[in-house]
């Protein structure tokens, strides 16, 4: 498999390359589905600027990344382009060792309840081949690195990429079972965005049932592992909010990065859903708007936790989604990270209900987002209402998209211990009648 990887990347690369020298780049660049007031390159090269005027960075109105962030492109400005590259390589390449060694514990556990016996024998059909899950972990990696949202996002130069290229290791991290690492990384996503926090619950879910740990709140061993996750998680964020301090010199930062986020003063159009509702918003109905919106984006994370507690996994691509699309200022670079696992649940296909609609609508909103941009901005025969029609439609359709695997993942975990068909209790089959 290494082999068709390399290859895939070589010609991630070159599309890549071929983009950044041509004159789409700058357009690119400037799109508002691309780039958002938290990782636009532009502001970024700001702050360069302002650093190296020895001023700080979050004087002003326009940085608004991780101190960390503008210290490594201090160093590497001039080779932006191939740091870009190589965070969209390294993400792939995680995704495609995570999915693969899911894959096979998936397998290994699917061969021990079949010699046990433990599913009905008419879901026997259910079950996972190895050549049908063989090409699964290369069609991930191709699914980020050749998806155009990953590749626009990548040519504009937004920070987002580094984002998921962390989010990705931190993954990869869990699946392997370094609890370690799976908590640096988690900490170091989480310093740079907030939102990564809700993964804390499935990477946790993940490392107790890898080490055979019940979920079980008397359990003292429980208690211990969960402890001792949470001081690792915690110490690396500290430490690495410690070390900005130490590099920055000041505590500026905190406001002008996570205070941003959570109170999104800037209210420039994006494909999220905070923007058009905080302008038509009155002020002093604002901030507990403000609160419902972002709390929004936490508060599924224990439900969906106790629903999927024996799939972390899943609950992984769930929390993925929901921040994607709830986040203050999401762009396109985010729906295609957990776009990349959709091969990942292709034995659900047969139980997805609108995934034909729903892609439809996805595609059809992504074509017109640039349509409606320059009908309201450029022409001036539309107004902000048609973009953000757009915007609240492809939010829609993600929703229904999440909701549709969700609902597939359960109706197929229900057929593998209730089968496939009703039965009747003397053994025959049954038919199934609302009235």
């Amino acid at each position: 498999m290494a082999a068709p990887l390399t290859l895939v990347l070589v010609l991630a690369v070159t599309i890549r390359a071929v983009l950044f020298r041509s004159s789409l780049a700058e357009l690119i660049s400037e799109r508002v589905e691309v780039v958002s007031p938290l990782n636009a390159w532009k502001r970024v090269v700001e702050g360069l600027a302002l650093l190296d005027l020895g001023v700080s960075p979050y004087s002003g109105d326009v940085f608004h990344e991780t101190p960390l962030i503008i210290y490594l492109f201090h160093f590497v400005v001039d080779y932006a382009e191939i740091v870009f590259m190589i965070a969209d390589g390294i993400t792939a390449v995680c995704l495609y060792l995570a999915v693969q060694s899911y894959n096979k514990n998936v397998f290994r556990k699917q061969k021990y309840a079949l010699e046990a016996d433990r599913y009905p024998h008419d879901c026997l059909e259910l079950m996972r081949s190895p050549r049908e899950m063989h090409y699964i972990s290369l069609k991930v990696a191709m699914f980020y690195l050749l998806n155009p949202f990953t590749i626009l996002s990548c040519v504009a130069k937004s920070t987002c990429g580094l984002n998921n290229a962390v989010i990705a290791l931190f993954i990869l991290s869990t699946l392997k079972g370094s609890a370690l690492l799976s908590a640096i990384f988690l900490a170091l996503a989480t310093y740079q965005s907030i939102y990564p926090l809700t993964l804390f619950a499935p990477a946790l879910l993940f490392l107790l049932q890898r080490l055979y740990i019940p979920v079980n709140l008397c359990r003292s061993s429980f208690w211990f592992f969960t402890l001792q996750y949470a001081f690792m998680f915690v110490g690396s964020l500290v430490v690495i909010v410690c070390l900005s301090f130490f590099l920055l010199g000041s505590w500026d930062f905190i406001p002008s990065v996570y205070g941003f986020i959570l109170s999104v003063p800037d209210l420039t159009p994006n494909i999220g859903l905070f923007w058009y509702f905080f302008a038509e918003m009155f002020e002093h109905f604002r901030f507990f708007f403000i609160c419902v919106f972002q709390i929004n984006v936490f508060f599924y994370t224990i439900p969906l936790s106790i629903k999927l507690k024996e799939h972390p996994v899943f609950l992984i691509f769930m929390q993925i989604a929901i921040i994607s699309i709830f986040k203050s200022y999401p762009t396109v670079g985010d729906i295609a990270l957990y776009m990349a696992f959709l091969p990942a649940w292709s034995h659900l296909y047969r139980f997805l209900r609108n995934i034909f609609l729903v892609s439809c609508v996805l595609l059809a909103c992504s074509a017109l987002f640039p349509v409606l941009w320059h009908l309201w901005i450029y022409a001036g025969s539309a107004n902000s209402n048609f973009y953000y029609a757009i915007t609240l439609l492809f939010n829609v359709g993600q929703i229904l998209l999440v909701s549709d695997y969700f609902y597939a993942y359960l109706r197929r975990e229900h057929h593998l211990s209730q089968g496939l068909y009703l039965r009747r209790k003397d053994g025959s089959e049954a038919t199934l009648v609302l009235k």
